[in-house]
């Protein structure tokens, strides 16, 4: 497995989670709760970056995470459970998620250098996108979140590790 098909099967299957969480939080705040709207514009951008990576994996013959499944019940069940902490906690979870998200392309830029181009010209875009999106969540109150700081370094903590399976498995 090169270098290039684990950056994208990791990847795509973080877009994918980062829909799955937004869906959560929209089951349970709908749209009239605080900040639902930023979420649903969240959303949709993340369901714009995932598509991008469908179409490179199966133009690439990458196979996607077999852990998709996992993937999509958890980030469903953790939108679901922030939400439910209140809308702050939704917007600290963004907080959290794309703070590693954007260290973790940071990362892979680094290591593509010039190799691919054209991978790498969507991690930066996804990655500026991302930080965007991080920067709304602590602008929308995220940090007023009940217990933050766990709350932040907890959901940080299990996107690292979400990461390292979906590069393998």
């Amino acid at each position: 497995m090169t270098k290039f098909a684990e950056m994208l099967r990791v990847d795509q299957a973080g877009e994918f989670g980062a829909t799955r969480i937004y869906a959560g939080q929209l089951a349970v705040m709908g749209n009239r709760a605080p900040h639902s709207a930023e979420i649903a514009a969240m959303a949709e951008q993340e369901a714009g970056h995932r598509a991008k990576f469908d179409a490179l994996i199966a133009q690439r013959g990458v196979r996607p995470t077999a852990l998709q499944p996992v993937w999509s019940a958890a980030g469903f069940a953790l939108g679901a459970a922030t939400a439910l902490i209140g809308p702050e906690a939704a917007m600290a979870c963004t907080a959290a998620i794309e703070t590693e998200i954007d260290r973790h392309y940071t990362e892979q830029l680094e290591e593509l250098g010039d190799e691919d181009p054209e991978l790498a010209a969507m991690i930066r875009e996804f990655r500026d996108d991302e930080r965007e999106h991080r920067d709304a969540a602590l602008a929308a109150g995220a940090e007023k979140a009940p217990a933050y700081p766990v709350l932040f370094h907890a959901i940080r903590l299990g996107c690292r590790a979400a990461i390292a399976l979906s590069k393998r498995i």
